[in-house]
């Protein structure tokens, strides 16, 4: 059974992020805890994947190189109920990034990064970021040229 990938239309752009991270309260009690987030978007990845539980668990094993089954992926992405007898189960982060390359969705990573103010940008969006860092280089460094120069000019008979 195959499920059909949604769009991300509610996807933030990096400025709502930046904003969003700025009003947060720093240092709030249980602020840092990722489980229910975590799991959420561990449950929309699925959602939106168009493999089953279990083609996802076979993908992750050859990719973790450790046996991951269904049953683990179920335990991760359960809402914890005390009553009926199972313990409360969390994803081991080392697991992440298979399951992230599985799915075809960076949600649950991008939490992880957006906890502690940092961003996950695919490649291209990487790439495009460090050539504009880089622009950003060469025209501080025209500009301290240009300064020299007039510098020059104005001290030279």
């Amino acid at each position: 059974m195959s499920k059909n990938p949604k769009s991300l239309d509610k996807q933030l752009s990096i400025f709502d992020l930046v904003k969003d991270l700025s009003t947060r309260p720093r240092g709030a009690g249980g602020a840092l805890n990722a489980a229910n987030q975590l799991r959420d978007a561990m449950r929309q990845a699925i959602k939106s994947c168009p493999l089953s539980r279990h083609q996802i668990a076979g993908e992750m094993s050859h990719h973790a190189g450790e046996t991951i089954t269904k049953e683990m992926i179920d335990s991760w992405t359960r809402e914890p109920d005390e009553g009926d007898g199972r313990s409360r189960r969390y994803v081991p982060a080392e697991y992440l990034p298979a399951f992230c390359r599985v799915t075809g969705d960076m949600g649950p990573l991008t939490i992880m990064c957006q906890m502690v103010g940092m961003f996950v940008l695919p490649g291209p969006e990487a790439l495009r970021a460090e050539i504009q860092k880089l622009d950003e280089e060469i025209n501080r460094i025209r500009d301290r040229k240009r300064k020299r120069l007039t510098l020059l000019r104005e001290i030279e008979p």
